[in-house]
């Protein structure tokens, strides 16, 4: 009875992700339009950050040792500020849908560095298909956009937002033996708070900042949304989804975002959706999901060899 009531917990667990993170690239959108999206990702981590560790610090939490804050600094820097500011900026010149297709690929990305820098995984045949659908998916959406890409802020948007996915996936490959000797949710506040100052001191140098006072209502409701819904509700369910199941079932969010973001965009913001960015998106996630697969069935091949 008790882990039946856990599985419960955890699949609505990864419900809440997989709708929520993908409503985020909506919200992010909105707060772009008064606020540098650097400077949005930076007051997100800072403040979602310094509301997590608060609270352990209230439980009793013990400060933590040099080695959990330098693990926590590099951590929350390559993995969080790098790639959730460029992400944010990025929907200041393209769609929160697209953005999040484009999102998609993290799971492409990463099987491509785990296999080069680690020779994790057997690169098979449905790995090879799934990376040519997943990447062709995303030029069957771009031929929808082909006059939009002679615009340059449009270009670098789309920049933004790949780059966005190669650091992630990079830094999760690199980062993957780091273990912070600490509590999982209050490690990642750790992460958000370094992240969060890092990209603020970087928008005050840069001078992409605004006054707070000068931001309307919809303003401050999208950064609230997006650090207690987005950060804190979210992060912590996608913690308890991994503790209790198993990651393929976890990663069932990642098929579940684009198509989130792509719907509300088109409902809510009047963003552009037709057959064929929806071909496209279909195209991306089945690739994503045989790279996935594919990844998934080799790891364990492996294991069971050495066992």
């Amino acid at each position: 009875m008790i882990s039946d009531s856990i599985n419960k917990k955890a699949y609505t667990a990864v419900a809440i992700v997989s709708f929520f993170w993908g409503t985020t690239y909506l919200v992010s959108r909105v707060a772009v339009q008064h606020i540098p999206g650097l400077f949005l990702a930076g007051v997100r981590n800072l403040i979602a950050g310094s509301i997590l560790v608060l609270f352990f610090f209230l439980r009793g939490e013990k400060f933590p040792d040099k080695k959990v804050l330098q693990q926590s600094a590099l951590l929350g820097i390559v993995m969080i500020a790098i790639s959730s500011g460029m992400s944010h900026w990025s929907v200041q010149y393209i769609s929160g849908g697209l953005a999040a297709i484009i999102g998609a690929t993290i799971s492409l990305w990463m099987a491509l560095f785990s296999f080069v820098a680690k020779r994790s995984g057997k690169f098979s045949l449905q790995t090879f298909l799934g990376l040519m659908l997943g990447f062709s998916g995303i030029l069957v959406i771009f031929y929808d956009h082909l006059k939009e890409l002679m615009n340059s802020n449009f270009r670098f948007g789309i920049i933004l937002a790949v780059i966005s996915c190669i650091t992630w996936a990079a830094a999760s490959v690199y980062t993957s033996g780091i273990k912070l000797n600490t509590k999982l949710l209050f490690g990642a506040g750790l992460q958000m708070l370094f992240a969060g100052i890092f990209l603020t001191i970087i928008t005050f140098i840069t001078g992409q900042t605004v006054n707070l006072n000068d931001l309307p209502g919809q303003t401050w409701i999208a950064m609230f949304y997006l650090v207690i819904i987005g950060s804190i509700l979210t992060y912590s369910c996608y913690v308890y989804a991994v503790t209790n199941l198993p990651p393929t079932r976890v990663g069932a969010y990642a098929y579940v975002n684009p198509v989130v973001a792509i719907v509300l965009g088109w409902l809510l913001l009047d963003e552009k959706l037709n057959y064929m960015i929806a071909i496209g998106t279909i195209i991306t996630i089945f690739g994503v999901h045989l790279v996935n697969s594919s990844f998934r069935k080799s790891q364990t091949i492996e294991t069971d060899s050495r066992i």
